[in-house]
Order: C-alpha cells, then structure tokens, then sequence
C-alpha cells in the first residue's frame, strides 16, 4: 500500500460504529422527557439535541460519552429560578426522577451541570436547558449555591459542518486523527479543544484545505509541529463557531506529546522504511501495517525460527478506546542495600537498571471517577526476551494500584496500567524500563 492508501484506510477504520445504537438512546430518552414536560405522545425527535463531538461529526471509533441537550419549557425555567436556594439542583433532581422511571436499573446520577446515564457501552452526559432566541441555551450549574450559565453548541456544530464541507471532510479527517493520536498515547485532550485547534491549524496554514490523502504524511508533520509550539500554558483557546473559552483542563499535556510525535517523524521521507513502524506508534494499530521488507523479514524469520511464544496482547482488541481521565504511574527501585529511586529520576538521567533489582510499580493519581476497574501489562522486549520465552505482554485485571516485578534479563521493558470503566479503556499510562546485562 502507498502512503496515500494508508491514510485514507486509516481515516476510514477510526470512524465511530456504534452512532445508530446511541441515536435510538436518544429517541428514548427524548420520548419520556417530550412526555413529563410537554405532554407529547411517542415524541422522540422534538426539543433534544445531539451535541459534543458526535454533534459536530468529530467522534471516532470507541466514543463513549453521548453529549445531549434537552430544551425545556420556560415555565420550567421560571418554577426552579424562584427557589431561594439551589434551584438548579432541584432541576437536575427532577430529570434525573423522570430517567429513572425509564431506566429504573441503569446507573443514573445527577450533580454539576449534568444528569448523567451509565449504560453498559457509554455514558451519556444529559444538559437540562433553555434555548433563548440566539440559538444559545441556559443551562443550571448547581456549584456555589446554584447559578444559570450560557452554552453556545449549535453554532460550534454548525461552523464545525461547514469548515468539513469547505475542506472535503479534511477538518473531520484530521480532528479524528487526533482522537486516535491522544488514545493511542493515552492522555487527556478534550474534543472541542481538538476541534478547535484542528480548525486554527487549517486557517494558519489553508493550503492543507484542499489536501489529498497524498499529502497527510507532510500535513501531519506540519500539525504536530503547530501543536508543539503551542504555549502550554495557554489557559484557554476560543471555540470554532461560538468564541467560547475552551480552558487548557490537561495543563497543556498534548503540547509535550505533539514534541514526541514531531520528532518521531520530521525528518523521514515518505518512502522511508521506518515511516509506517513510526505512524503506528504515534496513531495506534488502526493505522495500516504494512509487510517487512527483504531485509527485516529475514531478521524476523531469524528471530521466529527459535521457539517462543508471543503472548502479547493489546488493550484495543480487548476494550474500545476513549480517553476521558489523566492516568499517571511511576515505578520504586530497589535493592538491598541501596537508598529506594523513582525509575522517572532513572530515566532522566538516562540510566539503564542493573540485574536484581526489585520493582514497585503503582498509580500516582488519576482523576477518574466512580467504579472501574485496573489492568496491568508487562512487555519483554529484544533477543533476549525471545531465548527465554519471555516475551509476555498479557493484559491482567487486578484492580490493585500496585504491580510488583523484578530486572531479571537485560533489554527493553515497559509496563502499562489501564483504567476500565463500563467496558471502555478511558485511562492508560506506560513506563520504559531498560535494563542493562550487569
């Protein structure tokens, strides 16, 4: 396959595949809200609107938060702002009662801004709001005391629809290449920030408009360069469509990732041997593999002629993918004798481990929330690992935050740790670990 065909199947494999199971929920939930509050029989198209990144056509495969805005009467308005204390969350009470008489055994909450609907494969995040005549919508904050706040949705979806129709679907395309990337790499970029900056990128740069995919390879050099020399302390960017703020809530992290990225890639040729390996390490395995050369075949062969068992597993073939939570792990070193170290301390100073050291690896902090579940994998990289049979790379539950190994073999090592909630990925974090033969 040439460069061209990679990038358009790549694009073609990431697209969401579970939007017609959503728009029925939402045909649900829009019938037995129409019902309570505008007593409308088998209504379930009227006053509800899909926003978020499924609304603005950005979603990729494994998407799972279903963003909504329900538009409610303005005597229902007028009825909660009368209360003298909180009545937004009196509001977000009401709905959450009326969702619960249609989903009396689903996870269902609601507090914030939201009423939130924990179904098996998605969460949907429920806005009670108000449309005004601008096509904005008040909507109740139930923190300090209660407050209305204004949302500008429909203008974000709209402007994102047109910039798509301007570039034949190349802001869709790279806005979707950008949700692989941050799942892959597995960090926290919200969708309407990615939105936003894919659409600033075009409009700096607008000769990448009317790109084919035979000009992505460049184009993604010229994004993750653009991102990169972003200022990580930006605390916010205005909305595509709205000019709302849209606050830097990673502290900037997809800055220091769009580096790696750029480095990866900046000075390989199309036609480089390593650019396929390198586009699969920066956008995950959807991204097309392409056959070994002559040459790297025959080393492989060499390599799978001994007798080893590759037991590697990958967390995308188990769970989809959406990255919603920041997951940070670190691992302890130590051996008898010697003071404990952080292996990042290690890493920085660009020390390989020695033999015999004993290893606790563990959660630093994560800011997900609720029930979830943890995963851990270990992956033994190298001819070494491959003469032992120790390749490994299993994906275990353990639902501990801590994982313990040892440096048994010199190579290259990295461990994984997952985080799981209603069968998707939505956290993930990875440590290097070189060990050296002494």
């Amino acid at each position: 396959m040439s460069i061209k065909e990679d990038f358009q199947s790549f694009c073609e494999n990431i697209q969401p595949n579970n939007i017609d199971t959503m728009k029925v929920t939402v045909g649900e939930i829009a019938k037995k809200l129409n019902k309570s509050y505008y007593n409308l029989d088998k209504d379930d198209a009227s006053n509800m609107y899909i926003v978020g990144s499924v609304g603005r056509e950005t979603a990729i495969k494994g998407v799972s938060d279903l963003d909504l805005i329900f538009d409610l009467p303005n005597e229902t308005f007028k009825k909660f702002d009368a209360y003298t204390s909180n009545g937004q969350s009196a509001l977000l009470q009401e709905v959450k009662g009326i969702l619960v008489e249609r989903y009396p055994k689903t996870k269902i909450s609601g507090d914030g801004q939201v009423v939130v609907i924990e179904f098996t494969n998605y969460t949907v995040e429920l806005v009670p709001g108000f449309k005004q005549s601008d096509d904005s919508f008040k909507y109740p904050d139930t923190n300090n005391g209660g407050s209305w706040r204004i949302t500008k949705p429909l203008a974000e979806i709209a402007e994102s629809k047109r910039m798509s129709e301007e570039t034949d679907k190349n802001f869709k395309y790279i806005a979707n290449m950008l949700r692989a990337w941050k799942n892959k790499q597995g960090f926290k970029f919200g969708g309407l920030l990615i939105d936003t900056l894919t659409y600033n990128f075009l409009n700096k740069n607008e000769e990448y408009k009317s790109i084919s995919f035979d000009d992505y390879f460049e184009m993604s050099k010229e994004l993750f360069k653009y991102l990169k020399d972003l200022n990580k302390d930006q605390k916010y960017w205005y909305a595509l469509g709205s000019n709302q703020e849209v606050y830097n809530s990673a502290n900037g992290k997809f800055v220091k990732k769009a580096k790696k990225a750029y480095n990866k890639i900046k000075d390989l040729a199309s036609d480089s041997e390593e650019v396929n390996s390198k586009l699969r390490e920066i956008f995950g395995n959807d991204f097309p593999k392409v056959e070994a050369t002559n040459e790297m075949a025959s080393i492989y062969k060499s390599y799978s002629e001994r007798t080893y068992r590759n037991t590697e597993q990958f967390v995308e073939d188990l769970f989809p993918i959406d990255i919603r939570y920041d997951l940070n792990i670190e691992c302890k070193v130590t051996q008898d004798g010697w003071r404990p170290e952080l292996l990042s301390n290690l890493l920085k100073n660009r020390s390989w481990l020695s033999k015999n050291k004993k290893l606790e690896f563990y959660i630093v902090d994560t800011d997900a929330k609720g029930d979830y579940d943890i995963y851990w994998k270990v992956r033994n990289v190298g001819s070494e690992a491959i003469k032992r049979d120790m390749i490994r790379g299993e994906i275990i539950k353990t639902n501990n935050t801590k994982h313990f190994e040892r440096t048994d073999f010199r190579g290259e090592h990295f461990v994984e740790c997952y985080i799981v909630k209603n069968g998707i990925c939505v956290a993930k974090d990875e440590i290097d670990v070189p060990i050296s033969a002494y």
